[in-house]
């Protein structure tokens, strides 16, 4: 359905180049106070500057071809320098508000230009656990993989494991026992513990040492038993990866790995070819490739090695090629690496090769970076002995708050119950926390501020959700009946709550523009405050007359469905009471 926002856009875009000839963004805004009208068409500032005329004759043209029909009994006013107030009728809204309830998509419009998009985001290591620096790419990978889902994008989920290089020579070679791989290879229960053994070896004994290196030479020519002990680890690591996974609420799965061995293949012919093009230089006897304007800290041309000196490649390589491989073989639209920012200088070179090699005419890569985790102190957030966070402590850790949240507000609420219930909001507490800050700064971690019943908050989010529901199971009317209500919005507050509710869908094709999900976290935000002030000056289950109970019922549950589908849309669930 189309909202009230597009209409008023579509008739003062109509009525700007009937009225001026010009094919111009009307610039409409919601207004912020009920006394400018609903909203404002801001357009005749800038077309006043560009034709030469008076901002206020230019408001003047547009209001006169301005048909607004079924959106408002009140004739729009010129305001100011040539801002155009227009003021929605009282049947409008009601209209609108009854439409929103017969559409299971809560009021958001698919894309008219659907694309075929790649999202790259998890990416860790494997023979290694993942750490509080994988929450970021994961969760914000996966909210704007939904986002755009649920906006009919058809997405490619990519998870770019490291599972590669010259370290799994010395994994596969710490396997052995006798100089061989046994047939029958150990479990890995503490990754993290496995690898660093490996290392410490790896240092300390240099006979060690030379047959690992050995070992990388066999590994990378294919040999059989040194492939079987590598396919070993990556899948003892992807036990542990689709655990953390599945704990954080995550789409990704199995299928979507596409780790670094996926385009050791395509190695050779990319370089060549790029060499062929003159796009990658020799320098050292290594084959580098350089961007115009791309500079090092001392000034020099920065660049990246796509070929060592000694015929080794590095991810350098591995993320030319899948970009490659994105754009000729997944017909990519649109690839989104959601990646530390410490990385843009990189991705900003893979981006201008590939474009140079004319490789992605037709794909546009975008790199959706994020800032640093940190610690009350400033600096990245760590555990007070100074080791990395672990994710899966990390989570255990905010269950156990929700827990605590729980025992101090619900303790009638069966035991099982409590603990489905701590899952979702320590989760959803820590998902949200991140989530809710601009994916590119830093952000400071704390555990008050993000359990909190109070602010913008998961569990003040999923406690409105819940009073919303328990406030419908009180009415005791049915659902069939609340969907077919004829609203009465008459009061301030319910007219603003359904224009908040109509934000919904501009809101989320902000973030498919932007890739920032703390819009959508501030949108759901305010919605759960619009609500409060309805709630608290319209009385729904005291209201004597039916036809307005049965409206402000209705208006509770678009509010509340909204906000579900909004929380969805971040990974995050809701739960049916608190």
């Amino acid at each position: 359905m189309q909202s009230l926002y597009s209409k008023i856009e579509s008739a003062a875009k109509n009525a700007i180049l009937d009225g001026t000839g010009q094919d111009s963004d009307p610039i409409v805004r919601w207004s912020t106070k009920p006394e400018f009208g609903d909203f404002q068409i801001n357009a005749a500032m800038g077309l006043g500057k560009a034709l030469g005329e008076k901002p206020r004759d230019i408001a003047q043209k547009i209001l006169d071809k301005l048909d607004l029909s079924g959106l408002s009994d009140r004739k729009p006013e010129i305001a100011g320098p040539g801002f155009i107030n227009v003021f929605l009728s009282q049947d409008a809204i009601n209209e609108y508000a009854h439409q929103l309830l017969l559409d299971d998509n809560c009021g958001v419009r698919k894309s008219l230009t659907p694309k075929r998009i790649v999202i790259d985001y998890g990416g860790a290591n494997i023979a290694k656990e993942m750490h509080v620096g994988h929450l970021r790419s994961t969760i914000i990978g996966d909210s704007i993989n939904r986002i755009l889902t649920f906006l009919g994008h058809e997405t490619i989920k990519q998870d770019h494991l490291g599972d590669w290089g010259t370290q799994f020579g010395m994994l596969v070679e710490f396997l052995c026992v006798d100089g061989k791989i046994p047939q029958q290879l150990p479990d890995l229960n503490d990754l993290d513990s496995f690898y660093k053994q490996a290392q410490s070896k790896f240092k300390s004994d240099e006979d060690f040492a030379t047959k690992a290196r050995a070992r990388v030479a066999l590994l990378q020519s294919g040999d059989t038993d040194s492939l079987r002990a590598w396919q070993h680890i990556n899948d003892e690591t992807m036990k542990h990866l689709l655990n953390i996974y599945d704990r954080l609420g995550v789409l990704l799965n199995k299928n979507d790995s596409r780790g670094e061995s996926f385009y050791n293949n395509m190695l050779i012919g990319v370089c060549k070819d790029l060499e062929e093009k003159g796009i990658a230089l020799e320098s050292d006897g290594a084959l580098v490739v350089y961007k115009d304007g791309v500079l090092d800290r001392d000034g020099n041309p920065f660049g990246l090695i796509v070929r060592k000196s000694d015929g080794g490649y590095g991810y350098a390589t591995t993320d030319i090629a899948a970009l490659k491989f994105a754009a000729e073989h997944d017909k990519a639209d649109r690839v989104i690496y959601v990646v530390d920012a410490r990385q843009a200088q990189h991705f900003q070179i893979v981006f201008d090769v590939t474009k140079r090699a004319g490789w992605i005419d037709n794909t546009e890569p975008e790199h959706a970076m994020f800032g640093t985790i940190l610690g009350s102190d400033g600096k990245p957030f760590k555990t007070r002995s100074g080791d990395v966070v672990k994710l899966s402590a990390l989570l255990d850790e905010s269950i156990e708050r929700a827990n605590n949240l729980i025992a101090e507000k619900s303790s009638s609420l069966p035991d099982d119950e409590k603990q489905e219930l701590s899952s979702m909001i320590g989760i959803g507490a820590l998902k949200y926390g991140d989530l809710s800050n601009n994916r590119a700064k830093n952000y400071v971690f704390d555990w008050e501020r993000m359990i909190a019943m109070e602010g913008n908050t998961a569990p003040y989010l999923q406690y409105a959700i819940a009073r919303i529901n328990s406030l419908i199971r009180k009415s005791e009317v049915e659902l069939s009946l609340i969907r077919g209500t004829e609203f009465v919005i008459e009061s301030q507050f319910e007219k603003d709550l359904v224009l908040e509710i109509s934000k919904f869908g501009e809101t989320l094709e902000e973030v498919e523009s932007t890739l920032e999900p703390h819009r959508l976290c501030t949108y759901l935000f305010d919605l759960a405050q619009r609500f409060t002030s309805f709630y608290e000056n319209c009385p729904v289950l005291k209201e004597e007359d039916e036809p307005k109970r049965l409206s402000r019922l209705a208006l509770s549950f678009l509010a509340a469905r909204t906000l579900k589908q909004g929380l969805e849309l971040l990974g995050i669930g809701s739960p049916e009471r608190m």
